[in-house]
């Protein structure tokens, strides 16, 4: 008997140490009432448990078809965190740390550009109040992120920037050091507005969620009172991209790019080739008689006028929208070390890039903010 008592206390206790991991792996699940559904953006969701703390689920923090969940919880205070295994914070984060520039576009917009203490590629973000502010530390890249000046940053939260999958050694990492994290996703949004409605979840993190939703509201009147003022008699055909190793790349039918362009009132001149699926390459003989149909180009990598051009995509010069001189690029508005604010805030003023783009089928040169137009070198 006192045996089988003894077997009785052991198997007791390892269903008891089962079921114990098991509520430490699921216990995120607490958090079943949705307090916000995005409208445009498809990739995350904000939830709350039955004492209001919340948790932010990042449905596709990079890019891919693997159904990928990421999650930060928001605890009010330290004992309704008590148990939870999962990445949370207690409280507001006051002091972040963004891996990408869109982060601080987000942060700004709200008006909590202040709470970010590090950064990723500090040289080339465009914010003034970033590029200018010794306070602000670049924490390095990727797989060679600085944890020693992490460390000395104390942050509530690294906002984390994935390309493929989760970098496992930096996560790890972080774990190790009790740093919380989170992957956004703003990036692989289609959606013009989807991209924008990130704003929100960024909001939550700091404290303001009202506020970001405010602002979003905005963005999207805004951008619907662009859009519904375009009037369309004529279509003109645009070109995105220059090669890249000798292939070029062309968005598909439902990226951010083209949804912007058509909203303009405009035509992608590859449509219905690459209907969705990310970008796809061509060749260079398809894209030379690409250009030489179109009546617009966009987005030509790095080069800031048309002799730039000439010489990078020599075989193009020829070009009716080259000698016409319809060639712009989204690189107006860059930093000293030549980042491009294009992919910082316009993110969240998707607004005022379809108003470029209005003004760039309309041939209005004059009141372009992200684009400019290429000329020849003076």
């Amino acid at each position: 008997m006192r045996l089988f008592g003894k077997i009785l206390c052991y198997i007791t206790a390892i269903y008891l140490l089962v079921g114990c991991v098991g509520m430490q792996q699921d216990n995120s699940a607490r958090f079943a009432n949705i307090v916000y559904q995005p409208n445009h953006a498809s990739g995350f969701v904000i939830a709350e448990d039955d004492d209001q703390n919340t948790i932010i689920r990042v449905t596709k923090p990079w890019q891919g078809d693997a159904v990928v969940e990421q999650s930060l919880a928001i605890f009010k205070d330290v004992e309704a965190a008590r148990g939870y295994s999962g990445e949370y914070i207690v409280g507001k984060a006051e002091r972040v740390v963004c891996m990408s520039s869109s982060y601080v576009a987000m942060l700004d917009a709200i008006g909590r550009v202040e709470s970010i203490v590090g950064v990723s590629g500090k040289e080339y973000i465009s914010n003034p109040s970033i590029a200018g502010n010794d306070r602000v530390v670049d924490v390095g890249y990727d797989s060679n992120l600085d944890f020693e000046a992490l460390i000395s940053l104390k942050p509530d939260v690294v906002l984390m920037y994935g390309v493929t999958a989760e970098n496992s050694t930096i996560t790890a990492k972080l774990r190790e050091l009790k740093i919380p994290y989170l992957y956004l996703g703003d990036y692989t949004e289609q959606s013009p507005l989807g991209k924008a409605e990130w704003v929100v979840a960024m909001a939550e993190i700091v404290g303001c969620r009202e506020r970001g939703e405010e602002l979003f509201a905005t963005i999207e009147e805004c951008y619907e009172d662009v859009k519904s003022s375009v009037v369309v008699e004529h279509r003109p055909k645009v070109m995105f991209n220059l090669p890249y190793q000798d292939v070029w790349y062309m968005p598909s039918d439902d990226s951010y790019m083209v949804q912007l362009i058509e909203d303009a009132g405009a035509e992608y001149i590859y449509k219905g080739e690459n209907p969705s699926g990310g970008s796809c390459g061509i060749s260079l003989e398809e894209a030379l008689h690409l250009v030489a149909e179109a009546d617009v180009w966009l987005n030509v990598g790095q080069v800031m006028s048309l002799d730039e051009l000439r010489s990078a995509a020599p075989h193009f010069a020829r070009c009716g929208v080259v000698e016409r001189g319809a060639v712009y690029n989204n690189n107006r508005r860059r930093s000293l070390g030549g980042g491009s604010d294009f992919w910082e805030s316009a993110i969240v003023h998707p607004d005022i890039v379809l108003r470029d783009l209005v003004n760039i089928t309309r041939g209005v040169d004059d009141q372009l903010y992200y684009y400019h137009r290429l000329h020849d070198a003076e």
